[in-house]
């Protein structure tokens, strides 16, 4: 099924949303720094038939306002609760990959009474590290853009922290294909992350909760234990040959997996 754009405007920033339809309970999907809302077509399309699917392009990213003042942690959550009440999403299942999945659980935290139930993938309460901001920075500083095709940037993004799913947020333009982001915005909107720990906030989280983490994940396995002392009756499960992007490497795998808990939600 084709999906359809919905734009929801708060504060004067533009928000672009996929629409894959569906009537089922409310799914809304957020992707990670540098990501975009195509990152989760696979997947929705699987999921559509049964539930009301519904991708966010953040702030700063795909389509949505590319230049946001606001960064915050505050402004990417209120954004999700904005999209939610416009579009009608009460109360969604939210899913995040990453970055995407630290604005869904403070998004759970902040709003107890909204969330029907969180889905983390490769995403974690995270921990103060004042080096991320710089090596990401330095990361996208690395890109070779403009890259001569899509495929050139699968290739050179799929061993970084961005992943092969970039490229298929890059736009066709001048020479070549370009990134829809600006750099400082996404090393902008990491700096909260660097400064501390989100610990606190993880232990207000009151609905149903699924860890999903890869293999060769990017979260620490300290960090990931602590969550689940935290929280103990978290979900919490890893793919098998999977890295940052489980959610493009295995659609079908985290189709099963998502689908098992929502229908045990019931």
């Amino acid at each position: 099924m084709a999906w359809s754009e919905h734009v929801v405007v708060r504060d004067g920033v533009r928000l672009a949303c996929r629409d894959w339809g569906g009537t089922g309970q409310p799914i809304v999907l957020l992707h990670g720094l540098a990501g975009h809302a195509g990152e989760w077509g696979v997947l929705a399309r699987k999921l559509n038939p049964r539930y009301r699917v519904v991708a966010l392009d953040q702030r700063g990213h795909g389509a949505s306002e590319r230049h946001p003042r606001d960064v915050s942690r505050a402004a990417y959550v209120a954004d999700v609760i904005a999209v939610v009440d416009q579009l009608a999403l009460r109360p969604p299942v939210l899913v995040g990959q990453s970055l995407g999945g630290h604005t869904a659980m403070l998004a759970a935290a902040a709003h107890p009474g909204l969330v029907r139930a969180l889905v983390l993938v490769e995403a974690g309460s995270g921990g103060p590290n004042p080096n991320s901001p710089g090596d990401i920075g330095r990361w996208l500083d690395s890109w070779p853009t403009p890259f001569p095709s899509r495929e050139a940037a699968a290739a050179f993004l799929g061993g970084g922290p961005v992943g092969a799913g970039g490229a298929a947020g890059l736009e066709e333009g001048e020479g070549g294909w370009w990134s829809r982001f600006d750099r400082d915005v996404m090393v902008r909107s990491l700096a909260e992350n660097a400064q501390r720990s989100f610990r606190h906030e993880w232990t207000q989280v009151a609905c149903p909760t699924l860890v999903v983490l890869a293999q060769s994940s990017f979260i620490p396995a300290q960090e990931a234990d602590e969550m689940l002392r935290q929280r103990p009756a978290t979900m919490a499960l890893s793919i098998p040959g999977t890295g940052h992007d489980l959610h493009l490497e295995q659609p079908g795998i985290l189709l099963t997996v998502l689908s098992g808990f929502i229908e045990d939600l019931a």
